[in-house]
């Protein structure tokens, strides 16, 4: 029977287990945090062109200035409306539920390029910090449709399609 020794420096052990370590932490950091990438991913919106800017990249050409801007408080204890509004932002990457109870900015846009309309649709932007946190399409016409900020996305038309940009309701 063989038995073998080796020389082993300390520094050069440490230092090997010290670079792994940040290498490790580096990938954590890369790719743990993309869980839930849809309501992160939401640019900064600062501006009313950074607004205008987040609608066009989803598709929709909306007038360059608000229709309306208003604060509204996101339910503190939510309703029926409420849930299924929320449900809604869920679907798109975005909860309301964790700004219970708090004031956010609500803008809303005209838009021009609906397919098919015949009456009036809104884009709704529910901002927080400067950070989009949820936000509708609301076609205004008798049998409209509340939607996400997708162009192509479809979704199950609301009972009370006005109650939407309203968190309040």
């Amino acid at each position: 029977m063989m038995v073998m020794t080796a020389k082993v420096d300390l520094k050069k052990i440490l230092l090997i287990l010290g670079a792994v370590v940040v290498v490790i932490l580096g990938l954590i950091m890369l790719l743990g945090g993309k869980g839930n990438a849809a309501s992160t991913a939401a640019p900064a919106v600062t501006s009313n062109d950074a607004r205008v800017k987040f609608l066009t990249d989803q598709g929709w050409e909306v007038a360059t200035s608000p229709t309306e801007s208003s604060q509204v408080r996101v339910p503190e204890k939510p309703d029926e409306v409420f849930t299924r509004y929320n449900q809604l932002q869920i679907n798109q990457g975005y909860d309301l539920t964790q700004y219970a109870g708090k004031n956010v900015m609500r803008y809303v846009y005209k838009v021009n390029n609906y397919p098919g309309s015949t009456e009036p649709v809104y884009a709704t932007l529910l901002v927080y910090k400067n950070k989009i946190i949820g936000g509708d399409i609301t076609d205004t016409a008798a049998n409209g449709q509340v939607r996400g900020f997708k162009h192509t996305e479809t979704t199950t038309p609301a009972s009370e399609p006005t109650s939407p940009t309203n968190p309040d309701t």
